[in-house]
């Protein structure tokens, strides 16, 4: 089974995550993220950083994508574990749907496409749904914030995973972001113990 968290900057993903490699440290877990690849996803982070060509920082996240697969998460799938992603390639429709406009006519088709035939779909897929100006104040504490941190970006991220809810309803689970961390890890815990307990 593999199951993706998701949301945008500041939703409490990254919290969520950790808390649940503490909460199912008991079941037989392999949690990963993406990027995860440790080359290919230090070439992505300094595609951020520097603020790049979008077309080389999504070719870079695809790529992450595909060694990722392959190397972690076909293997895990195969033996049967349970893989638990921090981030997988709903974040790439999200975002790059966005930074790509202006440099491909149709980023959406584009990314379709490219995952095409290879790439695994989720089987269950919790999506952070919070106000973007919130998401902003928490992020702004960070200290510097990468291009992909502003308000009016992020309000177009969140309603691209909204769109992708629309299209496969049955794989997301929708959280109010907006709730405490433990009340959030609580209801994902005792979810995800549901859905390996069902299997």
């Amino acid at each position: 089974m593999l199951i993706t968290l998701e949301g945008i900057d500041g939703s409490g993903k990254s919290t969520l995550y950790k808390g649940l490699t503490e909460r199912l440290a008991d079941l037989n877990i392999v949690f990963t993220r993406e990027p995860g690849c440790p080359h290919i996803g230090d070439a992505v982070r300094r595609a951020i950083s520097e603020n790049s060509d979008p077309l080389v920082e999504a070719a870079l996240f695809v790529a992450d994508h595909a060694v990722h697969l392959a190397t972690v998460i076909r293997p895990a799938l195969i033996d049967g574990k349970i893989v638990i992603s921090d981030r997988y390639s709903d974040s790439r429709f999200a975002y790059q749907q966005i930074s790509l406009k202006g440099y491909h006519k149709d980023p959406k088709k584009w990314l379709t496409d490219v995952h095409k035939g290879w790439s695994i779909t989720p089987d269950l897929t919790f999506l952070l749904v919070i106000p973007p100006k919130e998401a902003i104040r928490r992020v702004s504490g960070r200290g510097e914030t990468e291009h992909f941190e502003q308000k009016e970006f992020l309000e177009e991220v969140q309603k691209n995973y909204l769109e992708r809810v629309k299209e496969a309803p049955s794989r997301f689970v929708l959280i109010d972001a907006t709730q405490t961390p433990e009340t959030i890890l609580d209801f994902v815990e005792k979810s995800i113990r549901e859905k390996t307990e069902a299997k």
